[in-house]
């Protein structure tokens, strides 16, 4: 008879060696089960662990990667007499029969050897999973539930690791020492996980499943970086230095592609740094097949704002695009204020930070009037490619920065039979460099360009010890101006004087 142990396995406990030991030694005889039907003699052939969410690594709801949690299991069985089996089932979401995919999981990767059934299947489960199993017909021992009181009567994994994210020295807890097997503590000591999972499960900013956002669309999120690669590359490409060479928030990679193909750069080594889970396994697919023509590229799925993710005084050339005015939207301005300090302790004496990003107005507070063409479009839809410009703002100013409690202040004017929208210059630019990108509207929505102009940001640089390079430059993006402002609106002062559409992006060189 096989047991089979489906969970995400990120420790071991105790408990759980003291029950299945238990299982083997008495050949299952008298386990009650979930129905409490007691269990026949059975020989127990083999374990199998499941380990779920095999692929996810890094993120809140799965911190520990796969061939850790797998090596736990490994020691863990050289203290059981059955041989004991470790299968890796993917993430694939929420789906009814979660369990059926296990089991055909199992099948597909051991070639047959492990055909699961529940004649042949006894599954071990606590968690509500286990009705999963039951509605298949497969017998199931609850371990840690109490089928009478239908309560824990033992402490769970996850439990235990949340008490080491909580505690100051976990290595030297007598609670969790009492709880952990010795073969979790083994593995999560010699390899520092536990500092690792306290750093990842105690990050303010990243979700459960490693994104800043649940709401983009990474099929056109990584359609649009490809697409501009080559630009960010050349504008960039002047002011990088040899020697070690990393991109943080590197999305699928394409500017480290770009950079491994530069002949000047052939000797370098690049470090992708991406924080998002689905970004990070394009990176690692375009890897193996190939894209990089320079074999020293390495990646790694880490969260830059609330530590190094380099060591300290290594790097001559940081990039940055497009990531920290992120950092301010989905965290805080005390986290933006971190990750510089944190680049700057990273670069070597003389490295060169590059950080290209979206930029606020010199004139940011000024109040202006801006006119939107509502003959472009549809005024009473709720499709955003079909409305108006000016029904295209009222639409920006109800959804803009919603879940995080701004209300845009704004009002219409009327002069000479014209109507206007009245508001300050910085609102306005929030949404003139916004409003085209409708494919991740709702990810959009969360972010914020203009909080800073750029004498704001040489300030911030230089109160952490950088030196702002005089190449540094803010500038407008004429092609966003010709094609997506053109004829749509237009700026004017108080005074009704036209004014031009300001500075749109920058280049900031940050010198250590």
């Amino acid at each position: 008879m096989y047991i089979l142990i489906p969970g995400r396995h990120h420790l071991l406990t105790d408990f759980q060696f003291k029950y299945l030991n238990g299982l083997v030694q008495r050949n299952l005889e008298g386990e009650p089960d979930i129905e409490g039907n007691p269990m026949l003699s059975t020989p127990i052939t083999a374990i199998i662990f499941a380990v779920t969410s095999s692929n996810h690594l890094g993120t809140k709801r799965n911190p520990v990667p796969f061939y850790l949690r797998a090596m736990t299991i490994q020691e863990f069985s050289s203290y059981l007499d059955v041989p004991v089996f470790v299968y890796g089932i993917d993430d694939v979401g929420v789906i009814d029969n979660f369990a059926g995919y296990t089991l055909k999981t199992i099948n597909h990767n051991s070639e047959g050897f492990h055909k699961l059934t529940p004649d042949n299947t006894i599954v071990i489960c606590s968690t509500p999973v286990k009705d999963m199993y039951a509605e298949q017909g497969y017998r199931v021992l609850p371990a840690e539930w109490d089928i009478n009181t239908q309560q824990y009567t033992q402490v769970l994994p996850w439990d235990i690791v949340q008490m080491i994210v909580k505690s100051d020295n976990w290595k030297k807890d007598k609670q969790i020492l009492d709880l952990m097997h010795p073969a979790a503590f083994k593995v999560w000591s010699q390899y520092n996980v536990g500092d690792k999972v306290q750093r990842i499960l105690k990050d303010p900013i990243i979700g459960a499943d490693g994104d800043l956002t649940a709401t983009r669309d990474y099929n056109a999120y990584v359609k649009q970086m490809d697409e501009i690669a080559a630009l960010k590359y050349q504008e960039t490409a002047p002011y990088i230095q040899t020697g070690k060479i990393g991109d943080i928030g590197c999305a699928a990679g394409s500017w480290i592609k770009t950079g491994s193909e530069d002949e000047r750069l052939h000797e370098c080594d690049f470090y992708g740094v991406e924080v998002s889970r689905h970004l990070f396994d394009i990176c690692l697919q375009r890897k193996h097949n190939g894209d990089f023509t320079n074999p020293s590229v390495f990646f790694s799925q880490k969260n830059a704002v609330t530590s190094l993710v380099f060591d300290a005084g290594s790097m001559n050339t940081i990039h940055t695009s497009s990531l920290t005015h992120e950092i301010e939207s989905y965290g805080s301005r005390a986290d933006l204020l971190e990750f510089i300090n944190n680049r700057y302790q990273e670069l070597a004496p003389g490295g060169v930070w590059i950080n290209r990003d979206v930029v606020g107005p010199d004139n940011k507070d000024e109040i202006i009037l801006m006119w939107l063409n509502d003959t472009d479009g549809e005024n009473d839809t709720t499709d955003l490619d079909k409305l108006s410009t000016r029904a295209l703002f009222t639409r920006f100013a109800q959804d803009f920065r919603h879940a995080e409690g701004f209300q845009l202040p704004y009002e219409w004017v009327t002069i000479q039979d014209e109507t206007y929208c009245r508001l300050k210059m910085q609102d306005a630019c929030e949404f003139l460099f916004t409003k085209d990108y409708k494919d991740n509207w709702l990810s959009e929505m969360h972010e914020t360009f203009c909080f800073w102009n750029f004498a704001d940001w040489q300030q911030a640089l230089e109160t952490a010890g950088f030196r702002v390079d005089k190449l540094s430059r803010h500038y407008r993006n004429e092609w966003i101006v010709k094609n997506r402002l053109e004829g749509k609106t237009k700026l004017f002062n108080t005074s009704l004087e036209e004014i031009p559409f300001p500075v749109s992006h920058m280049l900031l060189l940050a010198r250590k």
